[in-house]
């Protein structure tokens, strides 16, 4: 019984780096070869990295990548490779493509152009590519390859109802689809449902990794014609996934109406025979299918990952957090420690006036499960200086939000000093929920380099917390802080629910406005007090100037802020 075996490699690459993006594809082509894999597939502009965004406005970003194209082409001496990268037609500098091209024997066959280009929430496609216009499949031995690319297959009546149509028994999904909660089972629905319609095998190969705000989640799978998954990689983790088809199963079982998509389509449809012998005598491999972690191991993982490829992918030595005791700067260090190891992050406790013993003792405690260091450098003396400079000017006002500022802003001053001394990035620690009403100083609990929980709900970090205390067998996060009131201590006896509601309540209503787009009169269907609804949109609405001056953040939900919702800041519209 002669196989098809086919190798997806689900790689991390890194946006410009092609010395090493190159690297890695030709390293996993040689361990494919090695396994005697006939084709091997990787991820959506796995040579560029994704997404490259502007550069891909310079024309010398476009000749690089062709270049490294070139040394990939090279080294593929006995396997087909599918690869992901910018093709530029004619001399046009701005007539480029999301492509795949299709390499066998050193040869370039035939280069994949995207046909449906993402244009919503992250992705910004129509500003740089042009549109495909092909359906091209590969004959291989006898087995009709359909190529093509991420959004390609979200559409019913796409290519992979063209290629299938014309005669493809496998389908090649190559991907750079980024993660959010729920977004492996959509792929896998959906991917199920395209093969079961066209009566094909289908690939898909997603990309895994870190880029600025995005995470990548892998997740590569194959599905039968039946819609079962075959094999499963895992998330958040590079890895060479391989399995095998029965060639004969798939020619007796595949009908087609070559007639019918010819009359349709023309030219645009092609069938493009490969030189190519496929391999006898395979040595044995393992089929894989890793389980689906839970959501919240999902969510948990997808925020160590995208913290580490922020911290390695640029450079930076350490991070430093600014520890309060308080349930999210604790998540932040343990996803930092489970990141770059402990011996990367420094924690800086800077008490106040106002800080309670608990604090104090909650803090260290955390810091002592981490096995991380903590310096100690209380702000009271800083903060009467800044109050007896100011009191001449400030004579006859009441104490307000002004004075409990100042003391985020010299917790900011300082984290930064030590960032810029050390060369350690500052990790915030503020969460969605804050963010979203603005309960955060600018310049001060704001301040940093990258805010690793910036699209996590409030409610989701205390979740998050028990998840990794429970995974640990012991209280990583101590016991006291996942019960104990949230307070900001910038004042005598603060509670965040001076200002804000119950974070159960807070959260469902940002939910459905700032997630779901749901309209007043439809929140209030929720039973949640008119007044309380009131307020929170209004604030939602009054902070989208600070939003925008905050660091970067990993999204973990359908909507975050930032290249998902994008409002206007000088915005009159109400919605209440």
């Amino acid at each position: 019984m002669t196989k098809l075996r086919i190798a997806l490699a689900q790689m991390n690459p890194t946006v410009g780096d092609f010395p090493e993006n190159v690297k890695k594809i030709i390293s996993y082509i040689k361990k494919a070869d090695a396994l005697k894999a006939d084709i091997i597939a990787f991820p959506e502009l796995a040579i560029t990295g994704y997404p490259p965004e502007d550069l891909l406005l310079k024309p010398q970003f476009i000749k690089d990548n062709i270049d490294a194209l070139e040394k990939v082409r090279t080294a593929s001496k006995s396997i087909i490779a599918i690869i992901g990268f910018v093709d530029k037609k004619n001399s046009s500098e701005h007539e480029i493509y999301n492509a795949t091209a299709v390499i066998s024997n050193c040869k370039l066959i035939d280069v994949y152009h995207k046909k449906y280009l993402p244009n919503y929430g992250v992705f910004d496609e129509y500003r740089y590519f042009q549109r495909g216009t092909r359906y091209p499949i590969y004959n291989i031995g006898g087995v009709n390859i359909g190529v093509n690319i991420c959004e390609d297959i979200w559409h019913e009546g796409g290519p992979v109802k063209v290629q299938s149509t014309f005669g493809a028994n496998v389908i090649i999904n190559v991907n750079a689809s980024p993660y959010h909660v729920g977004k492996a089972f959509l792929r896998e629905d959906m991917v199920s449902k395209r093969a079961v319609d066209n009566k094909v095998v289908i690939a898909y190969v997603n990309m895994v990794g870190g880029q600025d705000e995005l995470v990548f989640d892998g997740g590569s799978f194959a599905v039968n014609r039946s819609g079962e998954i075959i094999i499963r990689a895992r998330q958040f983790k590079e890895e060479l996934m391989f399995f095998d088809i029965d060639i004969e199963d798939l020619k007796s079982a595949h009908k087609f109406s070559a007639k019918k998509v010819l009359e349709k389509y023309g030219e645009a449809v092609e069938e493009i025979k490969i030189d190519f012998l496929i391999r006898g005598n395979k040595p044995e491999i393992k089929v894989q299918r890793f389980v689906k972690p839970s959501a919240m191991e999902e969510i948990y993982n997808a925020l160590v990952l995208g913290t580490k490829d922020y911290i390695k992918k640029n450079g930076f030595k350490g991070v430093i957090i600014g520890l309060s005791g308080g349930i999210d700067s604790s998540l932040v260090a343990t996803i930092a420690v489970d990141a770059i190891g402990k011996e990367n992050v420094q924690g800086l406790f800077m008490p106040s006036l106002y800080t309670s013993k608990e604090s104090y003792e909650d803090t260290y405690r955390l810091a002592k499960n981490l096995g991380i260091k903590v310096t100690n450098i209380p702000i009271s003396d800083i903060f009467k200086m800044y109050l007896k400079t100011l009191a001449r000017d400030f004579k006859g006002t009441e104490t307000d939000v002004t004075e409990e500022n100042i003391q985020a802003r010299i917790r900011g001053n300082i984290l930064m000093a030590f960032s810029n001394k050390f060369g350690w990035l500052v990790l915030t620690t503020g969460n969605k929920s804050e963010l979203s009403v603005g309960y955060a100083t600018l310049y001060g609990d704001m301040a940093g380099g990258f805010a690793v929980i910036k699209d996590v709900p409030k409610t989701i970090v205390y979740e998050l917390c028990n998840w990794r205390n429970k995974k640990e067998g012991r209280d990583v996060v101590p016991e006291r802080v996942l019960w104990k009131e949230p307070t900001a201590e910038l004042k005598p006896d603060q509670r965040d629910t001076d200002t804000l509601p119950p974070y159960p309540v807070l959260d469902s209503i940002l939910k459905a406005y700032v997630e779901e787009d749901k309209g007043f009169d439809e929140i209030k269907r929720m039973e949640c007090e008119v007044e309380c609804i009131q307020k929170v949109v209004r604030m939602v609405d009054h902070s989208e100037y600070k939003r925008r001056q905050a660091p970067p953040g990993i999204k973990i939900t359908p909507r975050a802020f930032g290249k998902d919702r994008r409002f206007p800041i000088t915005n009159r519209y109400k919605s209440y």
